[in-house]
């Protein structure tokens, strides 16, 4: 150490000095306090949002499985008490077709066609030919490793709650009813536009019913029944729009 050194007091650690600088200088000019005070806050914040969303698509699964469950489970206290709430969270799109601990199995093929009209620049109305939309989903069912249960019952599941509300009228009488008739429609539009080309403004639906014929038994066996003939019907024109029309009723 110099003499000047000595007269002043300097450390060697004082600023200045080739051997360091102060700590609490550096601190406050590089603004490391700050920093390590932004990190922990930032963690905090993104750790709350984490549990959050967590928490509340943990809350949505339980809901959902519940509300199906008691959809399909026995008519119970709990599920009359609140049927309006359970048919609005579960129709159309998780809508099941059997009952818990009683499969309810179809007993009839359907075969649903559509065919399409449009006005032509003159005022003339042109009409297609008929597409099979069944034929369409059982390609896509049978020539597929991994089939999907949405391209194999979406349409006959539409078609058989749409029978279900509407019977033999074709007029729906319920807000529900209504929203089956369109769900079908919807469908059956967006399938067609996506294998036909051109533009159409309604749409016809026909459906032919085609009862499961019944296997021959064994030997001494009643023999099977004759099959019952085809039953084919034909739903009126339908406008062919993908949003959905406020109800009328």
């Amino acid at each position: 150490m110099s003499i000047k050194d000595s007269c002043y007091g300097t450390t060697p650690g004082a600023k200045g000095d080739k051997g360091g600088e102060d700590p609490q200088i550096t601190r406050e000019e590089t603004g490391a306090p700050e920093m390590i005070t932004e990190t922990p806050r930032r963690t905090r914040i993104l750790k709350t949002i984490t549990a959050v969303a967590t928490l509340f698509l943990l809350a949505v699964s339980l809901t959902h499985v519940l509300v199906v469950f008691l959809h399909v489970a026995p008519a119970n206290s709990v599920s009359q008490r609140y049927n309006k709430q359970i048919n609005a969270w579960v129709y159309p799109l998780f809508e099941q077709n059997w009952r818990l601990f009683a499969p309810n199995p179809e007993s009839v093929n359907y075969r649903i066609s559509a065919r399409t009209m449009r006005t032509s620049a003159d005022g003339t109305q042109q009409v297609s030919d008929w597409f099979d939309l069944s034929a369409v989903d059982d390609s896509a069912v049978r020539h597929s490793v991994f089939p999907s249960h949405t391209e194999q019952n979406m349409l006959r599941r539409a078609w058989s709650s749409y029978l279900e509300l509407h019977g033999g009228d074709d007029q729906p009488h319920s807000r529900r009813a209504w929203m089956m008739q369109q769900y079908l429609s919807n469908i059956s539009a967006q399938r067609v536009a996506a294998h036909r080309h051109g533009s159409f403004e309604d749409i016809q639906l026909r459906v032919t019913v085609r009862p499961v014929p019944t296997s021959a038994g064994g030997a001494g066996s009643r023999p099977a029944a004759a099959p019952a003939p085809d039953n084919t019907r034909y739903l009126p024109w339908w406008k062919a729009t993908w949003k959905v029309a406020p109800y009328a009723g």
